[in-house]
């Protein structure tokens, strides 16, 4: 009988190649990763997402056992069957200690010497203490309301297990026969004093080798598909790693030879050092695969342009391809990116089908029920 991959019993994917597809000098590393699934059994849809079970930082890791002085060997229950792991590998493996949670500081009270956190979690402090969870992490709290008397066993019960990481799917099977791809920006940034990393995204930036493995899933995405029918157009908003499914997208049409139209548009800081997939994407120009690529350095220029500015100087084909029933696709950020495009979206349907606002957002509403309006947002 065959093995059943999924989430509870992973894959171990071997990592084919692992390449920084960032120019010299951007101030981004986006990773082009590619696995391989042979032997695996597993199949994938274009807008599917690959799950990947991670690995804590060792460098935080260790910080955290220095700071407690906690010994690395020690034998720690990490669930309720009284299954067993050392700590250093309970915490790099078993749970989350990059996120903190308003409950894991409520929790933490009874196991420090230090006063000011029992007033943190009072209840006229709420404000404060939704503002000292954002942002920080395990060894911030632990550095910031010491002395602690917690044992290894009590620090792990405070915490949450580790969920894995989804990434839109980058490739087409079709066109990749027994492997997949995945485009993750690598997170690195500074707060509150201290350089913080992405667990997943820099895992395959700084740790993950080619000849590695992997223990990944496929997890299906309904909501974010490309049309039943191959004649139907799409539209493709996907700046940054939102290109990603887009790049899905464009492969399996490019194997069907799907008669539909195909309009893309991407954007990021630098076309020199920036723009991803760029020898492929406009291969795919030249072959009519994709009908037309819009794009939007947002640094090459004085003012600052992003895609939802391409979207307004092609206002009237893009309407043109809606009203002719083309799919309409978002990927990317969720916070300000896709709200931007929404809202440019709707004020071109207003415009150019000189409709009332309220008329263009029952047609974008219309285009949603219908399938025709999808986003995978993050």
């Amino acid at each position: 009988m065959s093995t059943i991959f999924s989430r509870t019993n992973p894959f171990h994917a071997k990592v084919l190649k692992n390449v920084n597809l960032n120019g010299v000098g951007s101030s981004k590393e986006t990773r082009h990763l590619e696995l391989s699934l042979t032997g695996a059994g597993l199949s994938y849809v274009p807008g599917d997402c690959l799950g990947m079970i991670l690995q804590n930082d060792p460098e935080l890791v260790n910080s955290i056992l220095e700071e407690m002085k906690l010994d690395a060997e020690t034998a720690v229950e990490i669930n309720k069957h009284g299954e067993t792991l050392p700590l250093k590998e309970a915490l790099t493996t078993n749970f989350e200690i990059t996120l903190l949670t308003k409950k894991i500081v409520q929790q933490a009270v009874g196991l420090t010497e230090d006063e000011k956190l029992q007033e943190l979690v009072a209840v006229e402090y709420a404000d404060q203490l939704k503002e000292y969870v954002d942002g920080r992490d395990l060894l911030d709290l632990l550095r910031d309301y010491g002395p602690w008397k917690a044992s290894a066993q009590e620090l792990v019960s405070l915490l949450r297990k580790i969920t894995p990481r989804l990434y839109s799917i980058a490739s087409s099977i079709s066109a990749n026969p027994e492997e997949v791809h995945l485009t993750i920006g690598a997170v690195r940034y500074t707060a509150h004093g201290r350089e913080r990393k992405g667990v997943c995204s820099t895992l395959v930036a700084e740790r993950l080798q080619e000849g590695d493995s992997l223990p990944i899933f496929i997890q299906q995405n309904k909501h974010f598909n490309l049309p039943e029918s191959q004649e139907k157009d799409i539209i493709m908003v996907g700046p940054g790693t939102g290109i990603a499914p887009f790049r899905s997208f464009i492969q399996e049409r490019a194997v069907n030879k799907a008669p539909g139209r195909a309009w893309l548009f991407f954007g990021d800081q630098y076309s020199a050092t920036d723009f991803l997939y760029q020898a492929e994407l406009e291969s795919y120009l030249t072959d009519g695969v994709l009908t037309r690529l819009e794009t939007a350095f947002s640094r090459d220029t004085a003012e600052k342009v992003y895609v939802q500015h391409k979207m307004v100087e092609n206002s009237k084909e893009l309407f043109e391809w809606l009203e002719n029933g083309a799919y309409f696709y978002v990927c990317g950020d969720k916070q300000y990116m896709a709200k931007d495009v929404h809202n440019t979206l709707i004020d071109i349907i207003e415009k150019e089908g000189m409709m009332t606002r309220e008329a263009a957002e029952a047609y974008l509403n219309d285009m949603k029920e219908q399938g025709r309006y999808q986003r995978d947002v993050y």
